[in-house]
């Protein structure tokens, strides 16, 4: 095979990464390109293939047939490089594994739990990479990564972690200790908002169909900030059961009714195929899904504070 035929890697790169949203914008994002530049590096690759890879509808793009089969190819090419890259790099690469997932996730759920595994794998050099960029294992040096998504990861291994359910969530001191005893008295409480945990499906869930959205207020872009701020007494939270489960046993935050609403999200474990036969990537896998079964086993005898005493949900191991 002659390699001077192959396209440019930068055509490539961009290539897949709109092939996989579907998007120039979003892949351009990804890249820390402009839209500019992805638009001409697909026309530049389309051109000297002489086939079109994407239809084209005003802004939107959607891929061919033939750009679905070659991006699929392209991106497990892609996978293959990177993972050729890894192994060149520094001679104790073996030894280091680099998990990337949200930062709320890192701070709440794997902090106070990584002692664990650090205790029973001293041989493995951790490094948590805690970022809310999307992974792209063609390019990022990263072993594993925890996503927060739908479960559709073409050319990656991903394996349903945990499922993840809303609640509400306070202070035990929150006004006085005198808290919710019912669903409807959330209407003269202050409700925290924030872009990713709508309280329209739990008001729902819990038959407050007439309730609306809270309108006012801090908005807090940041789950792990919403979860302090609840600690910190300053109103009501719907939290991520993942987040908020840790600070309900240590007694910082009471789950107010049990109630739980759903969640479209869920946490998967991620990784290119090549890599998961790696002993560090089975090491963490076998740990990180034997917390989530502890997680929730933790979760489904956690009483409701609406259900139990204050003092039996802060006496709770």
């Amino acid at each position: 095979m002659d390699l001077r035929q192959l396209p440019a890697l930068n055509a490539l790169r961009a290539f897949e990464a709109a092939a996989r949203h579907e998007s120039f914008s979003r892949a351009a994002d990804e890249l820390f390109v402009t839209h500019g530049a992805v638009s001409h590096q697909v026309r530049a690759l389309e051109a000297e293939l002489g086939v079109p890879l994407f239809a084209r509808d005003g802004k939107r793009v959607r891929l061919t047939d033939g750009g679905r089969q070659y991006a699929a190819e392209v991106r497990a090419a892609l996978v293959t490089l990177a993972e050729a890259t890894r192994q060149v790099r520094s001679g104790d690469r073996d030894r280091r594994l680099v998990v990337s997932m949200l930062s709320s996730f890192s701070a709440r759920f794997v902090t106070p739990r990584v002692g664990g595994f650090i205790e029973k794998h001293p041989e493995i050099d951790l490094e948590l990479l805690s970022t809310n960029a999307l992974t792209d294992f063609t390019r990022d040096d990263v072993d594993v990564a925890i996503r927060f998504g739908f479960g559709k990861y073409p050319g990656l291994h991903a394996e349903k972690l945990l499922d993840e359910v809303f609640f509400p969530a306070c202070s035990p001191k929150f006004n006085g200790g005198k808290l919710p005893r019912a669903p409807a008295d959330l209407a003269n409480t202050p409700l925290l908002r924030s872009n990713d945990e709508l309280w329209r499906p739990w008001f729902d869930a819990a038959g407050l169909t007439e309730m609306p959205e809270p309108k006012r207020g801090v908005l807090y872009e940041d789950s792990s900030n919403l979860l302090q701020a609840a600690i910190d007494g300053q109103g009501i939270a719907l939290v991520r059961r993942s987040l908020a489960m840790h600070e309900i046993v240590a007694g910082r935050l009471v789950r107010l009714f049990a109630i739980d609403g759903p969640s479209p999200w869920t946490y998967f474990f991620v990784c290119p195929p090549a890599l998961l036969k790696a002993k560090r990537v089975q090491d963490f896998r076998a740990w990180i899904f034997d917390e989530a079964e502890q997680f929730k086993r933790i979760y489904e005898c956690t009483p409701a504070a609406c259900d139990a005493p204050v003092a039996q949900v802060r006496a709770l191991p």
